[in-house]
């Protein structure tokens, strides 16, 4: 089983702190069929969680840096000085061999440790540029959800924390467990790392959501040859009204959302069918084998026959 640590530390913010315990500290068994994560927070006696309450953790920074995983949330400090204990836990658990992932400001805890060094990295917009200044070493993004360097993860602020976790959900057990988990959660399962951190257009006048009968028939025939300008006349909107009903409502534009849910669901098939590659393919959206490869390596770097043998042996152990 393996372990998830996150670590608590004096004034850190309530929600970056909650995001971690809610994805990966409820069992979760019966939606994978195979044990779920062992869960710790851990950190220094009766911490200030916020302005609010105390945590007293069970579990100190000794055994963070023997986690599998380690999460590292928001800074509490105003200069963002993360406490040299945690620094050094955080170090001594990547130098084992573990996961080391951050939410928000928590960057700056893996910066000071080294390990963002000659990588790409996020944090909040707000405190972009300081952690570019501090770090210079650190290439930082200050416009994406989060970067997934492999055994180093980085995220933007609140929400963009629970996408990052969710994304650590579906490497650890597929698609199909983190729908289902988000389907619990009463959020999105996937939001791309690469999205906007903020959109600033204003919100629309009427609370309707029109685009929401949209994005169910689409995901009801995703199997079909449906395009943009279909959904568009669904939709009872021009192409481009489309396009920035989804901009404004999604963050992204309407064929990269397409091509988004059918990989998922190319995802789902390969992880719990025994279909062959092409009819996963025209099952998805993709029509072609060839098409649904490339489209797997561009977005997930492997192969769909490598996926497969990836989580179908997982899922089995």
């Amino acid at each position: 089983m393996s372990v998830v640590a996150v670590a608590l530390s004096e004034g850190v913010p309530m929600y970056e702190l909650a995001v971690p315990c809610t994805v990966f500290g409820t069992d979760r068994t019966e939606i994978t069929g195979t044990d779920w994560y062992e869960f710790r927070v851990c950190g220094p006696s009766d911490a200030r969680v916020d302005r609010w309450f105390r945590f007293t953790a069970e579990y100190d920074y000794a055994d963070l840096a023997r986690a599998d995983t380690v999460i590292v949330p928001a800074c509490h400090d105003g200069a963002l000085r993360p406490p040299a204990d945690l620094v050094s836990a955080v170090r001594a658990a990547y130098e084992r061999g573990a996961r080391v992932m951050s939410i928000c400001t928590g960057a700056f805890v893996l910066a000071e440790a080294g390990l963002l060094d000659g990588r790409r990295a996020t944090t909040h917009w707000q405190s972009a540029a300081l952690l570019a200044r501090r770090y210079p070493a650190v290439t930082v993004d200050p416009d994406v959800l989060y970067v997934d360097e492999g055994r180093v993860l980085t995220s933007a602020g609140k929400a963009a924390g629970m996408d990052l976790c969710l994304h650590v959900v579906r490497r650890d057990y597929g698609a199909a467990a983190v729908n289902e988990l988000a389907r619990r959660l009463v959020t999105p399962p996937h939001r791309e790392g690469g999205q906007a951190q903020y959109i600033t257009t204003r919100v629309p006048k009427s609370v309707r959501d029109n685009l929401t009968p949209v994005l169910d028939w689409a995901l009801a025939h995703l199997g079909e040859p449906i395009t943009v300008d279909d959904m568009a006349v669904r939709a009872h909107l021009t192409p481009r009204s489309l396009h920035r009903h989804f901009q404004e409502r999604v963050g992204t534009n309407p064929s990269t959302w397409l091509q988004q849910q059918r990989l998922r669901r190319a995802q789902e098939l390969l992880e719990h069918t025994d279909h062959g590659i092409d009819l996963v393919a025209e099952r998805s959206g993709f029509a072609t084998a060839a098409t649904l490869r490339r489209h797997f390596r561009r977005a997930l770097g492997t192969s769909p026959d490598s996926y497969r043998r990836t989580f179908t042996g997982r899922l089995a152990g």
